[in-house]
C-alpha cells in the first residue's frame, strides 16, 4: 500500500502537474492515473495486495476522468487557456471535445458494469450501472449532436459535469451498500 502511495504521488505531482498539465491537451488522460489509484491504495491497504476487484476499480475511475473533466474544460474554457494550461477544447476546439467526451463515455459504461460481469456487485449494481450509463450516454449526445450557443452549450456541459459527479458517486456507493449487504445478511 505504502508502495502504491508513493507512486500515486509522484504520478500526480511529477507527472501530471509538473510535466503534463501545461504541455499536453491529454494530461487528462495521461494523469488521471494518478486520480484512479486511490482504491487500489485503500484494497492493498486493507487487504495486504492488489486484486482485479482494485483494478477494475481503478479502471472506471481511470475512464470516468477524461468525460468528466473535459465536460468542466467546456464551460471554463477561457480561464483554462488565459492560465495557460492545454485542456482539449483550448487546444483542440469545441467539437473535437465534444466527440471526445462521446468516445470516453462510449468505452467507460462497459468498464462500470464489470463489478456485475465478474461477480463482485450484484444485480442492483448491474442494473444501477447500465440505467446510469445510458443517461450518461444520452447527456453525452445531447452536448454531441447540435451547435449550440456558448450559453446553451455551456448548460449542457454543465449537465454532464454535475452528472457525472453523482454517477460516480452513486456507483461506488451501491457498490459499498451491496458488499456491506452481503456480509450482514
Amino acid at each position: 500500500a505504502a508502495l502504491l502511495l508513493t507512486v500515486t504521488i509522484l504520478l500526480y505531482v511529477v507527472v501530471y502537474t509538473i510535466w503534463l498539465k501545461r504541455r499536453t491537451a491529454q494530461n487528462i488522460v495521461i494523469g488521471g492515473a494518478s486520480g484512479a489509484f486511490p482504491p487500489m491504495v485503500a484494497w492493498a491497504a486493507v487487504t495486504g495486495d492488489v486484486s482485479l476487484e482494485s483494478f477494475v476499480l481503478f479502471a472506471i475511475i481511470f475512464m470516468w476522468t477524461p468525460p468528466h473533466f473535459w465536460a468542466l474544460s467546456l464551460f471554463s474554457c477561457k480561464e483554462y487557456e488565459s492560465a495557460g494550461i492545454p485542456m482539449l477544447p483550448v487546444v483542440c476546439g469545441e467539437a473535437h471535445t465534444k466527440k471526445q467526451i462521446m468516445l470516453y463515455t462510449m468505452l467507460m459504461v462497459p468498464v462500470t458494469a464489470l463489478p456485475w460481469y465478474l461477480g463482485f456487485a450484484g444485480i442492483f449494481y448491474g442494473a444501477t450501472s447500465v440505467f446510469l450509463g445510458g443517461i450518461f450516454i444520452w447527456l453525452s449526445f445531447a452536448l454531441l449532436r447540435d451547435e449550440f450557443s456558448v450559453d446553451e452549450n455551456s448548460a449542457k456541459a454543465k449537465k454532464v459535469f454535475f452528472f457525472s459527479i453523482f454517477y460516480l458517486f452513486a456507483l461506488f456507493a451501491i457498490l459499498g451498500l451491496e458488499n456491506l449487504l452481503w456480509r450482514l445478511f
